[in-house]
């Protein structure tokens, strides 16, 4: 097919290496704009438009896609298809009614469950013991299309934010090949998402991450795991934002954010918390034995500060 692509962060990279290579014919690569980044401020390219560029694919990179000219030069390409991952910009309906079939989008979820910006995050956050990737033909809503087709993978008890984040980019290039060969063949029918089932993936702020030892153990467990690698989740303690990249659920009681013992164990809302792996700001993340040996954390040490924003908005 003739297709363009609209993506921005790595997540995306798959799907369009996994179109390339079935193929496909990608005239156009959409990105948001290049920004500045590290000390220097440098204006860097997005990893879809830097790995678009390598491989000759002509890139855009407009703030928005409203404009009139934009819209019209779109319309211009001719396209079977567009297929969006983690584009970052809402498609106006010019865009969406140009291509052939519409616009296709990759989504992190088994929709209508975590429609969003963080849907990776929030399964984890919530215990969910499956997610997926969901190919949905857009409308105008936020994701709220009928869906092509669906590819479901497990949740387990120690998977990472970090690392679900790439089993599921890897299965989207396989999901958006599918579906195009669906498409074309006419063997996919767009299904209209159920009314009832919908959550919100809300965006995910640093301040999210902060863990409130108020909530049970369990749930500031699932949080540690849903924010590793980026944001992490952190605790205030001596004017420091100390990462915690690994914990693990123990039995234990006390007041809440009170150390239980010189292993790092604190107690929660319920049960506790023994932080297994840390990282103090500018420092490499450590275990916690070789953490604790350089900052101490005694039995009885109150892991509560007020310098740094607290309790978690998520």
């Amino acid at each position: 097919m003739r297709l363009a692509f609209l993506g921005t962060p790595e997540f995306a990279l798959p799907a369009l290496e996994a179109l390339l290579d079935a193929g496909h014919e990608v005239v156009r690569a959409y990105a948001q704009p290049p920004r500045p980044a590290g000390r220097g401020q440098r204006l860097r390219l997005s990893p879809v438009q830097a790995f678009a560029e390598a491989r000759g694919i002509p890139v855009a990179t407009p703030a928005t896609l409203r404009e009139p000219v934009l819209q019209q030069d779109f319309a211009a390409l001719g396209l079977d298809a567009a297929v969006t991952a983690a584009y970052g910009l809402l498609l106006p309906p010019a865009i969406l009614d140009a291509p052939r079939f519409g616009c296709l989008n990759l989504h992190a979820s088994l929709l209508p469950r975590w429609r969003g910006a963080a849907p990776i995050q929030h399964a984890i956050l919530a215990g969910d013991r499956e997610t997926g990737i969901s190919v949905m033909a857009m409308d105008e809503g936020l994701d709220t299309g009928p869906v092509l087709l669906v590819r479901r993978t497990p949740i387990g008890p120690e998977t990472t934010g970090g690392a679900l984040h790439d089993r599921l980019a890897q299965i989207a290039g396989e999901a958006v090949v599918a579906a195009l060969e669906g498409l074309e063949n006419g063997s996919l029918e767009p299904v209209p998402q159920p009314e009832a089932g919908v959550t919100w993936a809300t965006r995910i702020a640093r301040e999210d991450s902060l863990l409130d030892w108020a909530r049970p153990a369990a749930e500031l467990e699932r949080r540690v795991r849903a924010f590793a690698p980026r944001p992490g989740a952190r605790f205030a303690f001596r004017g420091e934002s100390i990462r915690v990249e690994a914990a693990i659920v123990e039995a234990g009681g006390g007041p809440p954010g009170r150390v239980l013992d010189e292993g790092a164990a604190v107690a929660c809302g319920e049960g506790a918390l023994r932080l297994l792996r840390l990282q103090r700001p500018g420092r490499s993340a450590m275990d916690a034995a070789a953490f604790l040996r350089g900052f101490p954390l005694p039995a009885g040490t109150e892991l509560l500060d007020a310098a740094i924003p607290h309790p978690c908005r998520v």
